[in-house]
């Protein structure tokens, strides 16, 4: 991995960055090429995956991902809170009927994804502070969420999104929220190796002052939409 290093403040070398397929990558890759506009002698590499990367041994130097259960070795920094939400094409409710509890999920055809270190087919629900798991099947699954979108829109179930991915459908009606009291926590949050002296690809970049550069990911939620610019300062 070619050392990210600094002169005069000015970024240079490969950053790699990781982060799952499930994650508004559309968002994060303007920003990442935004910032080698900005810094001609920086590149970045930005990978994509279905499993909980290790940030440290397979060589990355910031991991973006959905997640509140962060292992004690990794520094990580919270960017925006959100949430999933069910929801369903309004002709697939009419015809298979509306579940009016978390149970009757397990009764419908649901658009299972394969996310990451995300149990497959066992959706853990928040509601009203409590949380519940429940089993759920359909005969399509897949590890994108964005196929999970089209599926459904196709009315070939019901299925678990981010709210800031499928906001528009539900504000257009083209989609319908199921148990609207009823979503999954989710928090974009990137991970660093808890020890950034043995990651030479992260030097210059490190948190907390440590070095003069600091390489900061950053997110905002804009009505439901995750905007992610990155800051070099």
């Amino acid at each position: 991995m070619e050392d990210v290093s600094t002169t005069q403040r000015v970024p240079r070398g490969t950053l790699r960055v990781s982060s799952s397929f499930g994650f508004r990558h559309q968002m994060v890759a303007p920003a990442l090429a935004q910032l080698t506009e900005k810094y001609p002698q920086l590149g970045v590499r930005f990978d994509l995956f279905d499993r909980l990367v290790d940030v440290g041994d397979e060589g990355f130097d910031r991991d973006i991902r959905i997640d509140d259960d962060i292992a004690p070795h990794l520094i990580a920094r919270r960017l925006a809170s959100n949430h999933r939400v069910l929801c369903a094409l309004p002709t697939y409710l009419e015809q298979n009927g509306t579940p009016r509890q978390i149970a009757d999920l397990s009764m419908h055809r649901c658009l299972v994804i394969k996310e990451r270190d995300h149990p497959f087919g066992v959706w853990r629900l928040a509601k009203r502070g409590e949380m519940h798991s429940v089993k759920v099947t359909g005969p399509l699954s897949t590890n994108h969420g964005e196929v999970t979108v089209q599926w459904t829109l196709a009315g070939r179930g019901i299925m678990l999104r981010l709210l800031w991915d499928i906001r528009p459908y539900l504000e257009r009606g083209e989609l319908r929220q199921v148990l609207p009291t009823v979503t999954q926590p989710a928090n974009g949050v990137p991970g660093a190796a808890g020890d950034v002296s043995k990651s030479t690809g992260v030097r210059g970049f490190s948190d907390g002052g440590v070095c003069a550069t600091a390489l900061r990911v950053t997110a905002y939620a804009s009505r439901g939409v995750c905007v992610v610019s990155c800051v070099v300062s």
